[in-house]
């Protein structure tokens, strides 16, 4: 018998050789019908991999994340087998993997699959998961892998399979006739892929490389049960309505244009809607000591290669010559600058933490197939803050952190979800400094959290420090990589940075670099379609519309407007000729949180006609009573 532990801390014990489903049976029936995968240990494995040893296990569903990813990866397997039976050796494998949100293929094919390509092969995918077929892993040769797979004539498979070292084990999955080369894991027969939907293709490049064969990608979601799929779908289409690039432009936020690739154009009130996130940003920030600078916007060389950015991120970088004829880099990130502020006086024990925070704009040299609205971009304001403390304050610290983040993200109605990455292989520094800051983060997340609401992703740490990412859900329940929150013990090193410790003598202090919003650009994006553009009245960059109805009126219209302009409500005056039946759709069109509706019985009684965007027609109501109105629902945010 063998010891195996449980997610919720309890033990069992199991016959050695039992394999992960017979184990999801000895716990619960229901479990194990619904049961995909397993991580034992850490690492996920086959429901048909057996327990030989002491092991850590849980089991995966849908419901868990690595479940889900079992599921899709599956998935694009059904996909490929449909492909190759109806077309045959005239189609090419890559790869097929799993994503954040569904699974893609990638095909060589003579021609771009049409929509009508697609349903044909969703019709055979169906076939497929009827036949319920059985999926096998068993292993072979280098040699023997190779001509396999030349038989097949797969040849993006062989370069894949010569590219491994000699000796390691190279895997394949089977299912009916159809032979995969992959590492998995799956799950154990097509006939749980009950309900799934290919979204759409599109142009790829063989491992990314520009240069080399253009394939067909092909893009899916996969799901156990019908009624998923018609959600997910609903929320495709709802989604369509709110993308932030549509809106953008027919709010006046922002837009992009070929001049700038990457780099969007900001609409005086779509940077009104920008200034006031960075102003409720610097409130938050500086009442809990943060100190804001601004650094250069190009830096030397030297500076990149000092901070190892040069020999890993160089690509990434806009890189120029200056009149000497010296390298120099638009800044990709602020940590350097932030660590050149660090070091310009002595630094003392009693300094610490020093939080020193930027939005400084910065710059990334994005492929421009990756660039996508407001959410990928080439420049942006990155909201940082680089924290440096001692190794006995990383735990408080990563608190007041995430207790910030909690403040900000409950503004606008936001849950999010936190994960602890851990050391990865190729980490760098002492181990228990690694095991230090990994404890403290844990205790902090169990403290915060509880011990089960958060995700742990095991060897996924930066090579220089433990990490949380910060997952934002928004109302059609999507997750966003927003923020993150990193300790890093290696680049205090790389810049030689000290301070003076109770004992006189100078000690290295540890730096954590962290950002809440990601970036005030991508964040407005986001916000832009969690709300739909009718942003609550505090963020609206217009938040009143005074409207009269004729000419006469315009003149007491004007004066309401600087009424309201006075106490710092947003506002402007619609002065054009047209019926005021329009004018009030054009504000509606607009998601102007308010309009005052002005004509004779408003000006005789110094009073406002108001219709809100959300409540209709509220009335007549004196100027007075409308701007504590507003003003008690723009501070409620707070």
């Amino acid at each position: 018998m063998v010891k195996v532990e449980l997610k919720d801390d309890s033990k069992i014990e199991v016959k050695e050789g039992s394999s992960i489903l017979e184990v999801a049976k000895q716990i619960s029936e229901g479990l194990a019908r619904n049961s995909l995968a397993g991580k034992v240990n850490g690492e996920v494995k086959d429901l048909r991999t057996q327990i030989n040893e002491d092991c850590k296990l849980e089991i995966l569903t849908f419901d868990n994340e690595e479940g889900k990813k079992v599921f899709w990866h599956t998935t694009s397997h059904i996909m490929a087998q449909a492909i190759k039976r109806i077309y045959g050796d005239s189609v090419k494998l890559t790869i097929g993997p799993s994503i954040d949100n569904g699974f893609y293929y990638d095909f060589d094919v003579e021609k771009p699959f049409s929509e009508e390509d697609l349903v044909k092969i969703e019709e055979e995918m169906k076939k497929i998961v009827k036949e319920n077929l059985e999926i096998t892993r068993y292993t072979l040769p280098k040699n023997e892998a190779i001509k396999m797979m030349e038989e097949r004539k797969e040849p993006y498979k062989i370069e894949l399979i010569e590219e491994l070292p000699e000796g390691e084990e190279i895997s394949f999955y089977d299912q009916g006739e159809f032979k995969e080369l992959c590492a998995g894991p799956h799950i154990m027969s097509t006939g749980p892929v009950k309900a799934f939907k290919l979204l759409n293709s599109s142009s790829a490049y063989w491992r990314g490389d520009e240069t080399k064969q253009t394939l067909q990608r092909i893009y899916g979601i996969s799901f156990p049960k019908a009624s998923m799929l018609e959600e997910y779908l609903y929320m495709l289409e709802e989604a369509k309505k709110r993308d932030h690039r549509k809106l953008g432009k027919e709010l006046d936020l922002f837009f992009f244009d070929e001049t700038a690739p990457g780099m969007a154009y900001w609409m005086p009130k779509g940077f009104t809607m920008m200034n006031v996130l960075i102003d409720l940003w610097r409130k938050e920030h500086k009442k809990r000591g943060y100190q804001e600078f601004s650094g250069p916007q190009l830096n030397s060389s030297s500076l990149w290669k000092t901070s190892g950015h040069w020999d890993h991120y160089k690509e990434d970088m806009f890189v120029l010559t200056d009149s000497d004829g010296n390298e120099q880099a638009l800044k990709p990130m602020n940590c350097p600058n932030s660590i050149k502020i660090y070091q310009s006086k002595l630094r003392s024990y009693k300094d610490l933490p020093l939080r020193f925070n930027d939005i400084d704009v910065i710059h990334r040299n994005e492929k421009s197939g990756q660039l996508n609205g407001l959410f990928r971009v080439r420049m942006f304001r990155q909201d940082d803050s680089h924290n440096y403390v001692m190794e006995s304050q990383i735990k408080d610290e990563i608190k007041e952190i995430l207790e910030i983040a909690k403040k900000l993200y409950s503004i606008f109605g936001l849950d999010f979800i936190l994960t602890l990455s851990t050391r990865p292989d190729d980490y760098m520094g002492e181990l228990s400094l690694w095991n230090k800051a990994e404890a403290d983060l844990k205790e902090v997340l169990d403290e915060l959290c509880g011990k089960d609401n958060y995700r742990i992703n095991e060897g996924d740490g930066a090579f220089y420090g433990p990490k949380i990412d910060i997952k934002m859900k928004d109302c059609l329940g999507r997750e966003w990589q927003m923020g993150t929150v990193q300790v890093d013990f290696q680049l205090p090193l790389r810049f030689n940075l000290s301070y003076i410790d109770t004992d006189g003598e100078k000690k290295t202090p540890i730096m954590i670099h962290r950002a809440l919003f990601g970036s005030f650009e991508r964040f407005i994006g986001i916000l832009t379609e969690h709300y739909a553009g009718a942003f609550p009245t505090w963020l609206s960059p217009i938040q009143v519309r005074v409207l009269p109805i004729a000419d006469s009126h315009k003149e007491y219209a004007n004066k309401v407007a600087e009424e309201l302009d006075k106490v710092g409500i947003r506002v402007e005056v619609d002065e054009r000729q047209e019926k005021i039946g329009y004018k009030i759709r054009e504000a509606q069109l607009q998601k102007i949180p308010y309009m005052l509706i002005l004509g004779d019985k408003e000006v005789e009684g110094n009073a406002v006609g108001v219709r809100s965007r959300t409540e209709g027609d509220i009335g007549q109501i004196s100027i007075e009573e409308f701007i504590s109105k507003v003003k008690k629902e723009v501070e409620e945010y707070k």
